[in-house]
């Protein structure tokens, strides 16, 4: 009895121990299982947070380095839709250039939001200086678009047919007010659609205020800005790879060199310009009606700070903030008036200078060839991932971009104080004020202007001369009594 029991205990053992290692192997498998799907589970919570929080305020994230490369494409969840009745649509025509453009373009959706109204997907200009004849869809991600908004304001690509001309209904057309207020539209425009579903918007250049509108409806504005207006695939991925190629260059100033021929002919200004060219800028202002002024007196343009700073000015001033020879340089802009002949003293002051043309193979921008807001687009990204920008006028490029990178962390941006510029170059150059007092005071005339956090210049019912929303969308830089802190007097950053 005592054998049998043995040699049952020995085949009991013998069977156990391979069950307790399945047993412990199944244990450590289960804990292993456990560890990756709580991982898994973590890092969604952490991407959605992410997410989140880049939607509706990522200025949390701006001190990070801008990408270099092409982010990875991680489609987001769709957004609930804003559940409204409708009170109509809302057609719209933006003019001008990109920027201007672009800054419609966020009015119009917030006046959209406002009011309530269906927007249809703005159309571009085709008619300006630059006769580009690039859609919407051309130049901007119309689905993300569509589909970022969706939350905020419902967005069409086209009328429904019924509104079509070909069955014989007449759109209203009408240009809003400049620089108006919420009550404007709320009490003038609003009522028009109790008569006519449809509203045509044939002009919506600078048709919102600067200040003065609620914060949710500035935090719209930011929002299209920031998130929704999004370049194609095809402008981005041109983009980075610009961006790309500088960065592994080296750091790199963004210049953007306002010197071409519709500003020049624009502003009248024609400083250090032959008398055929002066001539020429002339004749094209006068070509354009819609240009106002005619008869303009260039040196008193420039002395009041009215004008872009030429080629030779640039070079100076350059050098006289620091920059030395090495410095790489990006020209964003598009022609320059007098081609090379004019760059020739900048570039000898800096000869790695660099444009999209000399980085980037004939081929890849083929496709972009005679379209100039496509190509303002690719120096609008590398405006805004550049170490520093510069902007020789303030322009709505220069502003767009200027806000931006005050967006992605107040980057460094200087803004160029021209009429005092001019003042000390014309000193310099008549022999009165030697170099080291023109670099002195330079670098102390600007030791504020850098980009660095400051509240926005309200001037009353004058808002062409006050601060530019966009320049600096306050409003979407800070959250509550943080703004206090941030905003406040006394900030400022150093020239470096």
């Amino acid at each position: 009895m005592e054998v049998a029991r043995s040699e049952s205990g020995v085949r009991s053992e013998k069977i156990a121990a391979p069950v307790a290692k399945v047993i412990a192997r199944t244990k450590r498998l289960q804990v292993w299982f456990i560890r990756v799907c709580s991982s898994i589970l973590l890092w969604t919570c952490l991407v959605q947070l992410l997410t989140v929080g880049e939607l509706w305020h990522p200025s949390f994230m701006a001190n990070t380095t801008v990408s270099l490369v092409k982010p990875p494409h991680h489609p987001l969840p769709l957004l609930p839709l804003r559940n409204y009745s409708s009170n109509g649509y809302l057609k719209v025509s933006c003019n001008g250039g990109l920027n201007q453009m672009r800054s419609a373009i966020c009015d119009m959706v917030a006046v959209a939001r406002l009011l309530n109204l269906t927007l249809v997907v703005p159309e571009l200009d085709k008619t300006s200086f630059w006769a580009d004849n690039s859609t919407f869809e051309e130049i901007f991600d119309v689905k993300h678009f569509i589909d970022s908004l969706r939350d905020e304001v419902r967005i069409v690509r086209r009328l429904p047919k019924r509104f079509n001309s070909k069955y014989g209904y007449r759109v209203f057309e009408m240009p809003p007010v400049s620089w108006s207020q919420e009550k404007y539209y709320l009490h003038q425009i609003l009522p028009l659609f109790s008569k006519r579903k449809v509203l045509h918007f044939n002009k919506t250049d600078a048709r919102l205020a600067n200040n003065g509108i609620s914060i949710d409806l500035q935090k719209v504005r930011c929002r299209v800005n920031f998130q929704a207006l999004k370049f194609t695939p095809e402008i981005e991925s041109l983009g980075y790879k610009l961006v790309r190629i500088l960065k592994e260059r080296g750091p790199f100033v963004a210049l953007h060199l306002r010197y071409e021929m519709d500003m020049l002919a624009f502003s009248g200004c024609t400083h250090g310009c032959t008398k055929e060219e002066a001539m020429e800028l002339k004749h094209l202002r006068y070509a354009y009606p819609w240009w106002r002024d005619k008869e303009i007196v260039s040196e008193e343009r420039r002395s009041q700070g009215l004008c872009p700073l030429t080629p030779e000015e640039t070079a100076l001033i350059l050098l006289a903030l620091g920059f030395d020879k090495d410095t790489q340089i990006y020209i964003a802009a598009g022609e320059i008036y007098g081609s090379e002949r004019r760059l020739a003293v900048l570039r000898a002051a800096y000869p790695r200078i660099v444009r999209k043309e000399m980085l980037l193979d004939p081929g890849e921008l083929q496709q972009f060839q005679n379209h100039s807001s496509q190509m303002a687009a690719l120096d609008f990204m590398v405006s805004i991932a550049s170490d520093t920008f510069i902007p020789t006028y303030d322009g709505n490029m220069a502003k767009v971009v200027e806000g931006h990178r005050r967006y992605r962390g107040f980057k460094k941006t200087i803004l160029l104080d021209r009429k005092r510029l001019v003042e000390l170059l014309d000193l310099h150059q008549n022999g009165t004020l030697p170099w080291n007092e023109l670099a002195a005071a330079v670098r102390s005339a600007h030791e504020k202007r850098m980009g660095q956090p400051t509240r926005r210049r309200v001037i009353a019912d004058k808002p062409k001369e006050e601060d530019y929303f966009y320049a600096n969308p306050q409003e979407c830089l800070c959250e509550g009594a943080n703004c206090d802190d941030l905003l406040g007097p006394g900030n400022s950053s150093s020239i470096r």
